[in-house]
């Protein structure tokens, strides 16, 4: 059954650019839960739709939307641990793993520790012939230029959430695949993991 995440707000407390001045990589957490709440927004801030047409707060070459949004979920309030891909038409979580493979990320992503610390981390990841069945060879740069565009988005509001994040993209990609369970032609392209910072 799927998981129904709460409407995202549309008016936060902090300017867009009190959050990029406060934006910075973070790689230390207390450890604490994130709400639903924040994971909503989060997620919508990522791939969420925005109009009724079905274009998403991030831009996405020729509208091909080729991204997927998968949280390997730790401890976040009122959600099981295990892994969920998020579904932006119903704004609403699929579990895939009923797992907690943060430990299991950390090791692809060459051991670094903001995985295992956080309370959930994000995964981005693509299927290129979303793409390229229009732009040819050149759509691979278009899908990185989304992801580039989705992982901002969530830097950003983890920063109005004062939340901490930090863009990972070193992992082994066929070990993430794996662990994920994703299809062969779906690429992981970033890992972010948030939490709450440690100050």
């Amino acid at each position: 059954m799927n998981v129904h995440l709460p409407k995202p707000q549309l008016a936060g407390t902090n300017s867009l650019e009190q959050s990029l001045a406060r934006r910075r990589s973070i790689r230390n957490f207390t450890g604490e839960p994130l709400s639903l709440a924040e994971i909503s927004q989060l997620l919508w801030a990522a791939q969420g739709i925005t109009s009724s047409e079905g274009c998403r707060t991030a831009p996405s070459a020729g509208a091909l939307y080729p991204l997927a949004i998968h949280a390997a979920a730790g401890t976040v309030e009122n959600l099981a641990t295990g892994v969920y891909r998020y579904i932006p038409e119903k704004h609403e979580l699929a579990l895939t793993i009923k797992k907690d493979l943060r430990h299991e990320l950390t090791h692809a992503a060459l051991g670094q520790q903001s995985i295992q610390n956080s309370a959930v981390s994000l995964v981005i990841t693509a299927v290129y012939e979303k793409t390229t069945w229009k732009y040819g060879e050149r759509g691979i740069r278009y899908v990185h230029m989304d992801a580039g565009h989705a992982a901002q988005n969530i830097c950003l509001q983890a920063s109005a959430l004062k939340l901490g994040t930090v863009p990972i993209g070193a992992f082994d990609d066929s070990e993430v695949g794996r662990i994920l369970q994703l299809q062969k032609n779906e690429i992981p392209l970033y890992i972010l993991p948030v939490g709450r910072p440690l100050t």
